[in-house]
């Protein structure tokens, strides 16, 4: 490699980094880990085994992304002294030391550029995928199945854990749908750009005619909820009433007023309890009445914002966001970015990062215009 060729790359990938760095906000990472550790370290955390897990996990994300962050810096740093100390010293064996590495980090740097155009409220979470047959009979069937051992493979390349949740099998061959999911940083934002119709053009193997078939399956892809089993409810949200209890046909149970009823102001949910012997019973009572509540109305809530995420798809002709063609020719060809190759035996062996990253930097587009 040529010096003056070398030190522009050079440049180019230390711009590309300190661009990272600006938008990573580091100063606010480590804010936030030090949040996340002082709440980590308070006594009785594991009492409540999903959120410590939620605290935990979280954790260990934010401090694996200032990790890389300072690590690549690092990485870069070093690597500029070592192509200085080979032009001093007219080093063949340095040269080639600092061109591998600089080969080495252009794919890391280019991972952590896409991770940072994953801003949306649920890009960060793990991903639930659901693909489903479309239109195509028994050829779309098998699509469906080529597609899940497409998604399986990519997890796999990458070392980040998968499971199928729920298989529901074709009669002839191949799936009617699958459902998974996989556990890894940014797995919502980057399978985000994969929902949407998937299109096969192909000679079809359950054709006797060998006539070429087009099929077709939708891929949909939702964030996965966080686990949570408590709600907080500021006092101020609330309005508790004290009243005597009473029993049947209206009579007093006792003759204070212990009983309790307890209106969320903003949802209008109302709670009465009057079985406990104090009112200071009845409104811890009520009060754990009224945060189960509350906790299946937010997770109804995010199930129809999850349902708007994955939109509408309907898996036939017009509304295609990728095609895969076997013949006449050979081509995977995503049709929002316009990103193709002409190897779909590795696209569908798990090699789909180029048309994630090209899928990010176009949804990336769409909601800056």
């Amino acid at each position: 490699m040529a010096s003056e060729d070398f030190l522009s790359e050079l440049r180019a990938l230390r711009q590309l980094f300190d661009s990272i760095w600006l938008v990573s906000d580091t100063d606010g990472l480590k804010a936030q880990i030090a949040q996340l550790e002082t709440a980590a370290a308070v006594p009785g955390l594991w009492d409540e085994p999903d959120k410590a897990q939620a605290v935990t996990s979280k954790l260990s994300q934010k401090q694996s992304t200032l990790d890389k962050l300072t690590q690549m810096q690092n990485r870069i740093d070093d690597l500029a002294v070592l192509a200085e100390l080979a032009e001093e010293s007219d080093d063949q064996a340095s040269r080639d030391e600092a061109a591998a590495e600089l080969a080495a980090i252009k794919p890391v740097l280019k991972d952590m550029e896409i991770s940072t155009l994953m801003s949306g409220p649920y890009d960060a979470r793990d991903a639930v995928v659901t693909i489903r047959s479309g239109a195509g009979g028994v050829d779309a069937a098998d699509w469906a199945e080529m597609l899940l051992r497409m998604y399986l493979r990519w997890a796999e390349r990458h070392g980040y854990p998968a499971k199928v949740l729920d298989t529901s099998y074709a009669e002839e061959a191949g799936l009617k749908s699958a459902t998974f999911e996989v556990n890894a940083p940014y797995a919502y934002g980057r399978l985000s750009v994969e929902g949407g119709t998937h299109r096969l053009v192909r000679i079809s193997p359950f054709d006797h005619q060998n006539r070429r078939h087009t099929s077709f399956a939708a891929v949909e892809v939702i964030p996965l909820t966080e686990a949570t089993d408590h709600v907080d409810i500021p006092e101020a949200e609330l309005k508790v009433d004290v009243f005597r209890s009473s029993g049947p046909g209206g009579q007093s149970v006792n003759t204070t007023d212990s009983a309790v009823r307890m209106t969320h102001l903003p949802t209008g949910i109302v709670v009465s309890m009057q079985n406990e012997k104090s009112q200071i019973q009845n409104r811890a009572a009520a009060l754990r009445v009224l945060q189960a509540r509350l906790l299946v109305l937010r997770r109804a809530a995010e199930d129809a914002k999850k349902r708007e995420l994955a939109g509408d798809i309907k898996a036939s002709w017009g509304d295609q966001m990728r095609s895969y063609v076997l013949h006449p020719y050979q081509m995977v060809k995503d049709l929002r970015t316009d990103f193709e190759v002409s190897n779909p035996t590795a696209v569908f062996d798990g090699e789909i990062d180029q048309f994630i990253d090209a899928g990010v930097r176009w949804r990336r587009q769409q909601t800056h215009q």
